[in-house]
């Protein structure tokens, strides 16, 4: 590309801007494929010790892909908006019909999945809510789009804890098309409260990952702050809730104003819902346990998410050969994430939960990789594309036959 004509160096320029997108996505890829690892490795591996306590796997990495993978489904509803500069007028109401779509096709698969009954929670309508529910704030700028996520992570929560008893509920892990139909009260309180990952709380992960994806991800500024900012935020938030149960008393709050034993409030505390987050008094929102969804639980969450997006954004900057394979993975985790729940649901291989994880990510790499290579984006995902493609130029099309006069 060096020389020495009038338009070398615009097209060096050019050159160099076209390559730095793509870093940027393989970089956020590769986060995403990470969570589906982190994911995997909580649902395969074991939970707890030979004496009955946790693992480190457990402890580790329990909860952390779920938040990474709504954080990043903010990220890409701001890259599928424009980026760091937000579509406008016809081409945005046109995006925001097409991610209406995709929010659409998202849950329903998510709905036709937990027919299968895998021995795992299924995000999928979750995030398709998340999708939804978020569409109406992609107008709003970094700062009001982070103190969104902010007010959700805190006053989220409290909704949660006054409403749960009063809402109805559902038999087993996921509701299904058929409790869409038969149930639509109880399903919308499950998606939205009660939940797996109940959206009400949980739309601060997508506000958060919404702001991130309007900053310029290319920059190694950039990548270093969101690492910091992160790890800042895990370890206040951490050191927070720690003082509050100990010192503060917070824990014997929840000993005295519980009707469990204290084992009981124990394993809570340690393996999080289900049941559900007692109600019992407010100190309760205050606990660290992973799942329950308290203010302290999604701003730690969020922190450690946001600290692993910048680690990932600049590993990405230094060995992009490196994070390869998980990039692979991180663009088709739809159709990996589907594939992994269906071997769940088989039960093959759960007595060798090892064994299990290994084929699985070797199986998934490969595919990945060869896949990709071939064809590029995973089937599910390839589908969802032309869907959300269609939409979105239908729309535009007919938003510019209404509007002539713009083409001018």
């Amino acid at each position: 590309m060096k020389g020495t004509t009038r338009g070398a160096p615009a097209r060096a320029s050019a050159a160099s801007a076209g390559q730095k997108p793509k870093r940027r996505l393989i970089a956020v890829d590769a986060t995403r494929g990470l969570a589906l690892v982190f994911m995997v490795a909580i649902h395969v591996l074991p939970s707890w010790t030979q004496n009955g306590g946790p693992t480190f796997i457990w402890s580790a990495f329990s909860g952390v892909g779920a938040t990474l993978f709504a954080l990043l489904a903010g990220v890409t509803l701001a890259f599928l908006t424009g980026g760091r500069r937000p579509l406008r007028g016809h081409a945005m109401t046109a995006a925001k019909a097409a991610l209406a779509v995709r929010a659409v096709l998202i849950a329903v698969l998510g709905l036709l999945l937990a027919y299968a009954d895998p021995p795992a929670a299924i995000i999928l309508v979750y995030y398709g809510a998340m999708f939804l529910l978020a569409i109406p704030l992609l107008r709003l700028s970094f700062r009001a789009l982070v103190a969104v996520a902010v007010g959700i992570a805190v006053l989220g929560p409290v909704l949660v804890h006054l409403t749960q008893n009063s809402l109805p509920t559902l038999d087993g892990y996921d509701p299904t098309l058929t409790t869409l139909v038969t149930d639509p009260i109880a399903f919308l309180s499950v998606v939205l409260f009660t939940g797996s990952f109940p959206v009400i709380p949980w739309l601060a992960y997508v506000c958060a990952g919404m702001a991130i994806g309007r900053l310029d991800l290319q920059a190694k500024s950039t990548a270093i702050r969101l690492f910091i900012t992160g790890a800042v935020v895990a370890v206040v938030v951490w050191l927070s809730s720690a003082l509050l149960q100990g010192p503060l008393g917070g824990r014997g709050q929840l000993f005295a104003a519980t009707p469990w034993s204290a084992v009981e409030i124990e394993e809570f505390l340690t393996w999080g819902p289900p049941p559900d987050l007692p109600s019992t008094t407010w100190w309760w929102l205050t606990v660290l346990a992973p799942y329950t969804s308290t203010p302290f639980e999604v701003l730690h969450s969020l922190g450690i998410a946001t600290a692993v997006l910048g680690a990932m954004l600049l590993l990405g900057r230094w060995a992009a050969r490196v994070v390869q394979p998980l990039a692979a993975i991180g663009s088709m985790t739809l159709t990996l994430y589907c594939a992994h729940l269906l071997m769940l649901a088989t039960g093959i291989l759960a007595y060798a939960p090892w064994v299990s994880f290994i084929i699985q990510m070797l199986a998934a790499t490969g595919f990945a990789l060869v896949w990709r290579h071939f064809q590029g984006p995973g089937p599910l995902e390839h589908g969802i594309s032309v869907a959300t493609k269609t939409v979105r130029d239908r729309v535009s099309n007919r938003l510019e036959e209404r509007t002539p006069l713009s083409r001018h």
